[in-house]
């Protein structure tokens, strides 16, 4: 079965991202839904030695974000408000959110997400509201569909 072009170009973009030479995650996105790991090392960890929120909050906006521009096909959608919940620490393994879009109309989208480390235990979550921004898909680095 082929993946939906769309759907791999949103990857593709993704990964372009600056940001992300730092993080150097995995992507997947499919209809209404993404997932984001990023592999647990100390360059992530707060003074305490566990996962800064900052990393939380990012793999939780992306999965939720990449979940809402699923279903967006011609332009890209921006994060408007991302609240986070840090629900247990995490310092090895594997760092899994995947975003759910839960509802969506004319002028928004809502998507939940949730962190998993390696165990499949939750470590955090967070809700978010996205919209449709004025760039073109096309035209953002990275996005070839």
């Amino acid at each position: 079965m082929t993946k939906d072009p769309h759907f791999v170009a949103l990857e593709k973009m993704y990964l372009a991202g600056s940001i992300n030479r730092f993080y150097h995650p995995r992507i997947d996105v499919s209809d209404s839904e993404a997932t984001i790991e990023i592999e647990v090392s100390e360059k992530l960890f707060h003074a305490a030695g566990a996962v800064h929120g900052s990393v939380y909050f990012k793999v939780l906006d992306d999965a939720a974000f990449f979940a809402a521009n699923s279903l967006e096909r011609e332009v890209f959608v921006l994060t408007t408000a991302f609240t986070t919940y840090l629900t247990r620490p995490i310092s090895s393994g594997t760092l899994r959110s995947i975003g759910r879009v839960v509802n969506r109309n004319k002028s928004q989208f809502i998507a939940e997400a949730v962190a998993y480390d390696s165990e499949g235990r939750e470590v955090g979550r967070g809700t978010g509201i996205f919209v449709r921004g004025k760039a073109r898909l096309r035209d953002v680095p990275g996005y070839d569909a």
